[in-house]
């Protein structure tokens, strides 16, 4: 069974409440295995446009990954984020070849 993932690139306009977030998040992602990959960090911009910080998020599989979205628990999370930053996300299959 391949992997889901969510990979989003992220503008933050108040990191304090961007906080309130992580935290809220928490309880989601434990709820359905999820595992960061990438979060913030370093990185070099090589071809067109993306915001300013870049999370990829691992889930033990695609159903998980939008399971995990659509919660409650994370809607909860998200009305906090939407206040405080700009985001494009995919939830993406993994590759299972």
């Amino acid at each position: 069974m391949a992997k889901g993932y969510w990979v989003a690139h992220v503008d933050v306009h108040d990191p304090e409440v961007y906080a309130q977030y992580r935290a809220a998040n928490a309880a989601a992602f434990a709820q359905f295995g999820a595992r960061f990959l990438v979060r913030g960090g370093e990185r070099q911009l090589r071809e067109g446009e993306a915001r300013s910080r870049t999370v990829v998020i691992e889930f033990p599989s695609y159903a998980d990954a939008i399971a995990c979205y659509e919660s409650d628990a994370y809607k909860a999370a998200l009305a906090i984020r939407e206040k405080v930053s700009q985001s494009d996300l995919v939830i993406i299959e993994g590759y299972d070849g």
